[in-house]
């Protein structure tokens, strides 16, 4: 799939995360300090999800680090905190989203958006749809647009329709993509609505965490072969980047290793490399 002279705007794809032991010696060199390893996967790839945002809002250190060790074209994707998804459900959590907005705005420009992952809702979380969408809109009403862009996830497929899609284009808000095992895929939802709903497009391959983990729970080699289904899902992508950018993250839950999934998509786009890092690149052989 050439993609030379098709898209007008940049298609950025990265992993799920950094930090983890199983890349060592994989993708990250033999005994890399775990300080370290941030640098060298932006060194390799453009732009990252933070997951664990997700548990606690990072501190001002944290993100000062991130923001210094990076280089300036580097982007960071972070996930909005579980206390205000997964506790609150997106209900009475102002001084929650003014803590968490500000604790990240440090990154500056490296901050491309955050991410609202919302679990699945049974009914006693939300009774039907419109329950859900009309918190949602409330809650988006009071985001802060103007210094965070934001991507929103829902993880109930009959949602995934125009009434979600209108909510969130009122506001400006991405729909997030994602290839999950329950989950319509990228292009089932492109071919039953406009999926490009904010200033971006936001993709998520996240896989059956609970297949893969049957096969393995080491997550240095790809186990599954997900050819056919990224070819698919590269497709919608290049049809969004003629729209506008393209975020996407490749879990290691989708195929075993992530930073091998990126390469493969990367290839199947036939993007051209990264381009010579701001310091000096590190090899396995170093």
């Amino acid at each position: 799939m050439n993609t030379t002279g098709t898209t007008n705007h940049p298609i950025l794809i990265g992993c799920s995360g950094w930090s983890y032991p199983d890349w060592e010696g994989v993708f990250y060199p033999p005994g890399l300090h775990s300080g370290d390893t941030l640098a060298y996967y932006a060194d390799r790839f453009p732009i990252v999800e933070v997951d664990s945002s997700f548990y606690r809002a990072p501190s001002p250190g944290m993100v000062r680090s991130w923001y210094d060790r990076t280089p300036s074209t580097f982007r960071f994707a972070l996930k909005a905190p579980r206390a205000i998804t997964h506790e609150k459900l997106l209900k009475d959590c102002d001084q929650a989203v003014e803590e968490f907005v500000s604790s990240i705005l440090g990154l500056g420009e490296k901050l491309s958006c955050v991410l609202l992952q919302m679990g699945y809702f049974n009914r006693s979380a939300f009774g039907t749809q419109a329950e859900f969408l009309k918190v949602l809109d409330a809650f988006l009403a009071r985001w802060p647009f103007g210094l965070v862009p934001l991507a929103v996830e829902v993880r109930n497929a009959r949602w995934i329709n125009d009434d979600l899609a209108s909510v969130l284009t009122s506001h400006g808000a991405a729909l997030t993509l994602t290839e999950q095992s329950w989950m319509p895929s990228p292009r089932q939802v492109a071919e039953q609505l406009d999926p490009m709903t904010g200033p971006f497009s936001f993709l998520r391959l996240l896989g059956d965490r609970q297949g893969i983990e049957r096969v393995t729970t080491s997550w240095d080699r790809i186990v599954l072969d997900r050819s056919a289904d990224l070819a698919e899902t590269a497709e919608v992508i290049q049809s969004l980047a003629r729209r506008a950018p393209v975020f996407v993250f490749a879990n290691n839950h989708y195929a075993g290793h992530s930073p091998e999934t990126v390469r493969q998509l990367r290839r199947i786009l036939e993007l051209p490399e990264p381009p010579p890092p701001e310091r000096p690149r590190w090899t396995l052989f170093d």
